[in-house]
């Protein structure tokens, strides 16, 4: 039988303890499951594509998770999930809104390759509330993090904040 690869795509500017939730449960349902780093800059990145591998790739390997890889693209879902001989597509869901807006992307992707299913994943009830952009928000404005990501990331994030400058000083 063929090697069942899954893809969990997102930008992971920075990995949070959601992510973490997702990859460790995704990767129980594949044999092999690529971790996507990707770029959307809409979502105004703190880290370079590059240092969000790194961290990824060290998280990843400080939770024991071994059948993952970390891969850098920047082209259509699809096609990424196509070259790597994906027959998955991973994605978590914290909320309603997000089923919203990943069952839309779901019909669009199986438009273009329906071979290859997307499967959601619950968040932890936990962990529902942890969003990237939230967490990098609530440290930009020197608040503390260490509930949403690991310490190594809380650590990362606050040395680009000590970097970038802290916002509001009420």
């Amino acid at each position: 039988m063929a090697e069942r690869i899954g893809v969990y795509p997102g930008t992971f500017d920075p990995i949070t303890l959601g992510h973490l939730d997702i990859i460790r449960r995704g990767a129980k349902l594949v044999d092999k499951l690529i971790i996507g780093v990707t770029t959307n800059m809409s979502k105004n990145p703190m880290f370079t594509p590059d240092e969000r591998m790194a961290m990824v790739t060290r998280e990843l390997a400080e939770q024991g998770i071994d059948n993952v890889e970390v891969v850098g693209f920047n082209a259509l879902l699809m096609k990424f999930a196509r070259a790597q001989g994906a027959s998955v597509i991973i994605r978590g869901l914290r909320a309603v809104a997000d089923f919203e807006y990943e069952y839309q992307m779901a019909g669009m992707n199986q438009q273009l390759d329906a071979e290859i299913e997307t499967v959601f994943l619950m968040a932890d009830v936990s962990l529902q509330p942890i969003a990237s952009k939230l967490v990098k928000e609530i440290a930009l404005f020197g608040g503390d993090i260490s509930q949403f990501v690991t310490p190594a990331i809380r650590e990362d994030v606050i040395a680009r904040v000590e970097k970038v400058g802290r916002l509001g000083d009420y």
